[in-house]
């Protein structure tokens, strides 16, 4: 039973650290993905995202989770990875626990996003339910 991931905002992003333990260390890649957030809320081509996820919106991003249109089915599964992506765009300390779900509502499109460690849920949701859009359409490739 791993114990819920906390990092505060004002923890220096690492930057010593080798691929393996960033990506595929206890925390598999949470920390990294929340870093990530961070540094791109500060760059000017990824303002409109770190806005929209300020509003409460789940903008589209590398990891599932993100949904760029209201579907019929107004619920699906997102990763932690993004989770942890989207508190730090949202300048918010990393807290998250690996091995529960969390539910957050899109203010933008009112979909209903459960971020999950069961990797099955996610690859049970059929194409048709990824709001994520295809890589031409702006959106992300396949994948987790």
């Amino acid at each position: 039973m791993m114990a819920a991931l906390f990092r505060s905002i004002s923890q220096p992003i690492r930057t010593d650290a080798d691929w393996k333990l960033l990506w595929l260390g206890p925390d598999k890649g949470l920390i990294k993905c929340w870093e990530t957030g961070l540094q791109d809320a500060k760059r000017e081509d990824k303002k409109q995202l770190a806005d929209a996820a300020l509003l409460g919106e789940l903008p589209v991003a590398s990891w599932k989770g993100g949904v760029s249109r209201r579907l019929k089915k107004l619920e699906k599964y997102g990763t932690l990875q993004y989770l942890a992506y989207w508190q730090g765009l949202r300048y918010q300390d990393l807290c998250i626990d690996p091995e529960a779900e969390v539910t957050i509502s899109c203010t933008k499109t009112g979909m209903k996003v459960t971020f999950t460690p069961d990797l099955s849920k996610l690859s049970n949701q059929t194409q048709d339910d990824d709001a994520n859009g295809d890589a031409e359409n702006g959106g992300s490739l396949p994948g987790i």
